[in-house]
């Protein structure tokens, strides 16, 4: 049987380091410096070995090989800090590696104590093979995605936007995740389930978890987040759960583009674009509430100003194809009156239409929209608005509504 590429052996390394909360490169490390043993998929293992109640079956292929590495690293990390190991003794924090250190023990092999059933047998390898492939995996994706040389910097950035999330926090599903993904590998968990569980102090299998309402861990998450700054010690795993959490909570696609993210911005606000769904789903209402009274006309004339650059009411109205002195006249007659009315509706909700079809999701776009929010909903600026937008997007996730009031 054919072996696999070298995209397919990263896909198990990333998916299992994420798991785990350990470094990817150390991964594919062990791959090259071991290359052993012959797996029955055709192809070559990490240097895993059954080990305690792990069978000879379940490391047999590539999967469960990387799977028990994973597993076993962390179980390593495990056993240094008990003897005594600091965050500094296992992770370089200027080039954002493990320490040599740290990989010479790994090239040394383990064996796990019988008390632990999810780590296998690790044979020794060469120190110095071991590292040469850990840094060559670590700058081949380090360069690919343009991380500074040197990262000194992360730890602070990381603890800076945790510290200033809770604020932000309002319950979206996405949010949830994040914080739920920070919980599982600070607490070197395997599963969401286990990580809801250990907020709720219950059993993982407790049945009431198959119908638990997520909303209710809103609390103890944004609590369990509070508390991580002060308890931050640079141990591997408390760093892989704060850079997985601002991963997800910023919607990025990789651990690399975190990184580099925090380079120069710590802020954990939320992107303006999350809102635009909401901002559609809005303006597809308005043609079902549209009355024609006087504060919703000002609202659509608003928004098709800003739409479309325009530097006053009077030039928009003439866009609309109405005439504006009809509208300002002191003494106006009631028939034209009546009839720049109706033209004026038809030509903005003809405008509302089309907004769907037309938003291209550029700022002047989504500005002039936010600002129809803030003016159909007469509310009083444009935080009002954004923050209006935030909650329908929240409700948008669990029920269904029908309203733009």
């Amino acid at each position: 049987m054919a072996g696999l590429n070298a995209d397919q052996r990263n896909y198990y390394y990333l998916n299992e380091a994420a798991r785990t909360g350990i470094h990817k490169p150390i991964l594919a490390a062990l791959y090259d410096a071991h290359g052993r043993p012959t797996l029955r998929d055709g192809e070559t293992g990490l240097g895993i070995a059954p080990a305690n109640r792990i069978s000879l079956e379940e490391v047999s292929t590539f999967p469960g090989q990387v799977q028990f590495a994973a597993n076993t690293i962390r179980s390593i990390t495990d056993a240094l800090t008990a003897q005594g190991w600091k965050g500094a003794d296992f992770w370089f924090a200027e080039e954002g590696r493990y320490t040599d250190r740290f990989v010479q023990a790994i090239a040394s092999g383990y064996n796990p104590p019988a008390s632990d059933l999810a780590a296998a047998r690790l044979e020794a390898t060469d120190s110095q093979t071991l590292l040469q492939a850990y840094l060559e995996d670590l700058t081949r994706e380090y360069r690919a995605d343009g991380i500074p040389q040197n990262l000194s910097y992360l730890d602070r950035a990381l603890l800076l936007f945790v510290e200033r999330l809770p604020r932000y926090y309002i319950g979206l599903s996405y949010q949830r995740d994040a914080l739920l993904e920070a919980v599982r590998i600070w607490r070197k968990l395997n599963t969401r389930q286990a990580a809801i569980a250990s907020l709720l102090r219950l059993n993982e299998s407790d049945p009431s978890l198959a119908t638990l309402d997520e909303s209710t861990i809103d609390q103890p998450l944004v609590q369990f987040i509070q508390q991580l700054s002060p308890f931050y010690a640079g141990y591997p795993h408390q760093r892989e759960a704060l850079l997985r959490l601002t991963q997800l909570w910023r919607q990025l696609d990789s651990r690399s583009q975190t990184i580099a993210s925090l380079q120069e911005n710590t802020s954990a606000e939320t992107n303006i674009r999350i809102i635009d769904p909401v901002l559609i789903a809005f303006i597809q209402r308005i043609p079902q509430f549209y009355q024609g009274r006087g504060e919703q006309r000002q609202a659509l004339t608003e928004a098709y100003r800003l739409w479309n650059g325009l530097d006053s009411r009077t030039t928009t109205l003439k866009e609309l194809g109405v005439d504006p002195q009809v509208l300002t006249s002191s003494n106006p007659n009631n028939t034209a009156l009546v009839n720049a009315a109706t033209q004026l509706d038809r030509a903005l909700l003809e405008f509302v239409r089309r907004i769907p079809i037309d938003y291209r999701e550029n700022e002047q776009q989504r500005e002039a929209l936010i600002r129809l929010v803030q003016l159909w909903r007469r509310l009083e600026g444009r935080n009002a608005a954004v923050q209006s937008l935030l909650e329908d997007l929240r409700r948008m996730e669990h029920t269904r509504w029908d309203s733009p009031d």
